[in-house]
Order: C-alpha cells, then sequence, then structure tokens
C-alpha cells in the first residue's frame, strides 16, 4: 500500500513537472507539492530531483515567502551533495537566522551539524550536535526528527562512540517513518555493530539492510551497506563475491554522483581485484577512486587506492612509481589518521565543556540557593554567625573540587588522545609528533637517531585460527615485553593493527642492531595462550639510522620500511638495517 501511494505521488508529480513548461507561473499549492515531493527523492532519485529543482529555480521569484525559504534549504542541500561543504554552510546557516518556521530551522542546523563534521570543522559540528539534541523533544514533524536521528548517530558512529550511535539508530527504526526507519536506521544500526566487531557474517547479517532499502529505492544507503559486505567478504579472502557484489550495483552507483560513495566504492573494488590478482582491473579502479574523491578531502578510499597504486608499481619493478605512490599513500595515510584524532578529541573535549556548563549551572543554582539563605537569616546573625561561615566554606569547597575535577578531566582525556587504546602506548599521531621532536633535538646537537620498525609475523592467521582476542592477547604480551628493554626516552608507539615503531635517541647503527634482536628475542618467548601449549610468535625488524637516511622524519620511515620489507622477503623473524645499496630494486 504504501509503495502504491509513493508511485502515484511521483506520478502527479511527474505531471505537475510536465504541466509547468506551458505555465507561467507556479501555484502556491503546486509549488509545495513539488518542494516535498523533491525533499521526498532527493536520495533516492537524484536526477529527478535535479529536474524539479531546476524548474523550481527558474521561477523562484514568483514563489511565496515560506516556498522560498525551503527551496533555499533543498538549494543548501543540493550544494552539499554536489561536494561543496564550505559553499553550503552560509547558505544553512542564513536559513537559520531568518526562517520563521521552527521544523526548517531544525533540518537546517541538522544538515549544518553534517556539513561542518566532513569539513573537518569538528568542535563546531558536536557542539552544534548538543544544541540539536536538546531541542529534539520539542520537534514533531517525522522529517525532521528523522533528520537529527540520522546526523546524531552518523556523528556518534564517526568518532567510534558505537553505543550512542546505536541508541540514536534503534529510534530510527522504532520510529520507521514512512517506512524508512528500516533503510536509514538499519544501515547506521549496521555500521555501529559493524565497526564496533559484533557483526561477522556478511550472508545474513546485512541483508534485510540493503533489501529494506532496495525497497524504497535509496541506492545510496543500501551501497554504504554493500561496502560493509565487500570489506568484510575481502578481509576473509572472499574478495571475488566482493567484487561480484559490488559490480552488479556499479554503473547505478557512479550515476547517483555521490563522490565519497562513488570513491569508496572504487577502492573497494582495487583491493578486491589485486586480492584475486587481476592487477589492471585494481590499477584502474584505484585510479578512479583518486579521481572521483571529494576534493580537499583526506578519505579512507584515498588511503586505500594509494596504497594499492604502490603495492601494484612495487610488485612490477617500477620503483619510481612505487616510491611516489608510497609518498602519497603515507601522507594520506598520517592525515587519516590525524583526523580520526582531532574528531575523538574534539568530541571529548565539547563533552567535557558540555558536562561543566551543566556543572556550572548547578553551582549557580547551589550558590543562589546559599545567597536566598543569607537573606533569610541576616535578622538572625548573631544567632547564625557559625551557620553562615559554614555555608561560605561550603560554597567555596563545592567551586574548588568543581576546579579541581575540570582539569582532571582535561588531563584525562589529553592523554585518552595519546595513546592506543588497545595496547596503552603511543599512537600514531603521538608517535609521529614525539619521532618528530627527537629528531630536532638530536639533529641540533649533532647525536644520531635510530628509527626501529616491525611487525608481527603471519598475524593474519593468529587472527583466523584463534580469533580476534587471542590477536589482542598478543598484541599487548608483545607490548610489554618490549616496554621491559626499553629506556625511558626511547618510546614504542603502535603505527595500526600488528605493526610497531621505536625511537632511539643517540643509538649508533650497532646499538639499534642489537636492541632490535634482543626484542626480536624476547617476543619469540610469547605464545597466542601465554604457555607453552599456545602458537608462538615472531616478529620481523628493519632498523635505519640518520646517518644514511638524514633527519627526515618521512624518509627515516620509509628506510626502515624498506629494511623491514627486506627482512620479511629473507625469511622472516630476524632483523634487517638500511644500507645505501638495499633499495626496492634490490630486495625485489
Amino acid at each position: 500500500m504504501r509503495g502504491a501511494i509513493a508511485r502515484l505521488f511521483r506520478r502527479v508529480g511527474l505531471a505537475l513537472i510536465l504541466a509547468l513548461h506551458s505555465t507561467a507561473a507556479i501555484e502556491p499549492d503546486a509549488a509545495m507539492l513539488l518542494l516535498k515531493q523533491a525533499d521526498s527523492i532527493k536520495t533516492s532519485n537524484h536526477a529527478e530531483f535535479n529536474q524539479i529543482m531546476a524548474k523550481l529555480e527558474s521561477q523562484r521569484d514568483a514563489l511565496p515567502p515560506a516556498e522560498a525559504m525551503y527551496l533555499r534549504y533543498l538549494q543548501g542541500w543540493k550544494i552539499a551533495y554536489d561536494g561543496d561543504y564550505a559553499g553550503a554552510i552560509p547558505v544553512l546557516n542564513g536559513i537559520i537566522d531568518s526562517s520563521t518556521d521552527a521544523t526548517l530551522r531544525f533540518r537546517a542546523g541538522a544538515t549544518v551539524v553534517n556539513m561542518l563534521a566532513i569539513a573537518r570543522r569538528y568542535e563546531e559540528a558536536y557542539g552544534q550536535l548538543s544544541k540539536i539534541l536538546d531541542l529534539l523533544p520539542e520537534v514533531h514533524d517525522r522529517d525532521a526528527r528523522e533528520q537529527g536521528f540520522v546526523v546524531a548517530a552518523i556523528l556518534y558512529n564517526q568518532v567510534g562512540q558505537y553505543e550512542l550511535g546505536l541508541e540514536y539508530a534503534e529510534k530510527l527504526l522504532s520510529e520507521d517513518w514512512a517506512g524508512r526507519g528500516a533503510c536509514k536506521g538499519g544501515q547506521l544500526r549496521l555500521e555501529a555493530m559493524y565497526k564496533s566487531g559484533q557483526l561477522t557474517n556478511p550472508d545474513k547479517d546485512f541483508q534485510a539492510g540493503i533489501e529494506a532499502c532496495e525497497k524504497l529505492s535509496e541506492p545510496l544507503h543500501a551501497s554504504v551497506i554493500r561496502g560493509y559486505v565487500a570489506q568484510l567478504l575481502t578481509r576473509q579472502d572472499r574478495a571475488q563475491d566482493a567484487i561480484d557484489l559490488l559490480t552488479r550495483h556499479y554503473d547505478a552507483l557512479r550515476r547517483t554522483g555521490y563522490a565519497r560513495i562513488v570513491s569508496e566504492s572504487d577502492a573497494l573494488l582495487a583491493r578486491a581485484y589485486k586480492q584475486v590478482g587481476n592487477v589492471t582491473l585494481a590499477r584502474e579502479h584505484a585510479e578512479r577512486a583518486v579521481a572521483d574523491a571529494v576534493p580537499n578531502q583526506i578519505t579512507e578510499p584515498l588511503v586505500t587506492a594509494y596504497q594499492v597504486l604502490y603495492e601494484i608499481a612495487r610488485a612490477q619493478g617500477d620503483y619510481k612509481s612505487a616510491l611516489a605512490f608510497h609518498e602519497k599513500f603515507a601522507a594520506a595515510d598520517k592525515g587519516y589518521l590525524d583526523d580520526i584524532s582531532a574528531r575523538q578529541l574534539a568530541f571529548q573535549r565539547i563533552r567535557q565543556e558540555v558536562a561543566a556548563a551543566r556543572f556550572h549551572i548547578e553551582a549557580l543554582n547551589k550558590q543562589n540557593q546559599v545567597l536566598q539563605l543569607q537573606q533569610q537569616l541576616a535578622d538572625k546573625a548573631v544567632e547564625n554567625g557559625r551557620l553562615y561561615i559554614v555555608l561560605l566554606g561550603t560554597v567555596l569547597l563545592f567551586l574548588l573540587l568543581w576546579t579541581y575535577r575540570t582539569k582532571r578531566a582535561q588531563l584525562h582525556f589529553m592523554r585518552l588522545a595519546q595513546r592506543d587504546g588497545l595496547t596503552g602506548v603511543s599512537n600514531r599521531p603521538h608517535f609521529m609528533f614525539v619521532a618528530e621532536r627527537t629528531l630536532e633535538e638530536c639533529r641540533r646537537a649533532g647525536e644520531p637517531v635510530s628509527m626501529v620498525l616491525f611487525d608481527l609475523d603471519h598475524f593474519k592467521q593468529i587472527n583466523d585460527a584463534h580469533g580476534h582476542a587471542a590477536g589482542d592477547f598478543v598484541l599487548k604480551q608483545v607490548t610489554k615485553v618490549c616496554k621491559s628493554c626499553l629506556a625511558e626516552d626511547e618510546v614504542l608507539g603502535r603505527l595500526g593493527g600488528e605493526e610497531f615503531a621505536i625511537v632511539l635517541p643517540r643509538a649508533s647503527q650497532d646499538a639499534a642492531m642489537r636492541k632490535a634482536d634482543e626484542l626480536r628475542a624476547r617476543i619469540a618467548t610469547v605464545t597466542t595462550s601465554g604457555n607453552s601449549h599456545g602458537q608462538p610468535v615472531s616478529a620481523s625488524f628493519g632498523v635505519a639510522q640518520t646517518a644514511s637516511a638524514g633527519y627526515d622524519l618521512q624518509r627515516l620511515v620509509a628506510s626502515a620500511d624498506v629494511a623491514l620489507y627486506h627482512a620479511k622477503r629473507s625469511g622472516r623473524n630476524r632483523v634487517a638495517s638500511f644500507e645505501p645499496h638495499l633499495s626496492m630494486g634490490a630486495i625485489a
């Protein structure tokens, strides 16, 4: 029944569009009908949406004020959809400042929050999100409520707050306005559960969400879910299944023109084609992912595409191109990880500020109560003198306690932003910051610095054979044994996955090699179960020193990476050092 009504509504709208070609002006009722129709299909049928928008924009001056403001909102949304996020924000802010329609202001505010997050203005985004969520109980328009829930779930998922993301996805599912909650809410719920490791079966867990979106003709949301499926299939060595899934819907997805999802689809196809050995199509889709990437944005698809291009060029012996792609991959990977850290830090800071503001309001309320008591006790100053002193002391103690808790929370969130959540060592952004500072200090003092990169051999097999819990246990044990033999100024960091790095100030090449070999021997004592019955663990090491690589961090890390690659090619569970003759060409 619901689908039949939607089709009837679309036929009526198309008839009105055709009629407008021979009509000088749009009647108010017809204009509002077209605006609502455009709003309802803006993601499910973007081509028809653009057709309606073009006709409405051609007669914008003839529209009544309410319809003109509604059109302005859809124009702002369209600017954002086309990828011009910076241009969309002032348009939507203008609606927030000037519209008399509370629902339209709320929807514009929700869209602005989404755009601020995409534009990497995270503190503004999470600050505005808090205000929007406070207004939600007063909003009764179902479209606006749905939009608020969607934006909240997206932003919480982006910052890794998957429980909050699930909470707002469940709200979407429970209200299920016009059947859309099953699609959008289902997609966001699957995203939160997938990224938090709660879903593992691509053939079962995701199909219902895809079918709900296809039933509503929502290709973008269905494509996002297929992306999760493709990632999971590729990780499970089912790359051909991932290719079959993505290529069936590839042309329809490209027709949507939504750069972020199109780029992600090409990046996933590039990774899958490389896994099955089709280098030509892997390169083609990686290049498309780069070409279709959102301008001026560092995204995960861009990182994946550069990594695939680097790996292909290296495997084919095109070392000049491999080095160029590796530099782009390293820069994109660092930018993406820095962006994640900035997003998390902004969220924690805004959450702290909101909590502090509420705490401050409570303090002011209590202070006001104290002042009222003082007024009441003015006539009894002699009898109540001691009580007066106690009350003032209580207020002072309360304010001191609030200051102490606020400062403590600030230090806590700062430490969280610098540490890897699983192992407790420096995360990639903080390690790179410390390494840059160490290199600069040693350069000024004329002292050497050594860089050690290592990763665990066949770590994927440990996860596959024993499960991710065993893999996490191994990473913690490896970190523990490494830290036990490092000096205070020798910093250990986790770069991602099973890859680690150590910066050794004032360490010669020989000292760094001895240190690396000691670490290798200690790691060899680790097993998957913590005793002699578990699977043993080993690691391969690459060592580079400023004497050969200089004091440039990127060059030093790249040299250590070449040495690590040589150690792996030479049989793993060994230490290799970077030498001038050890190039990519020499070890291919």
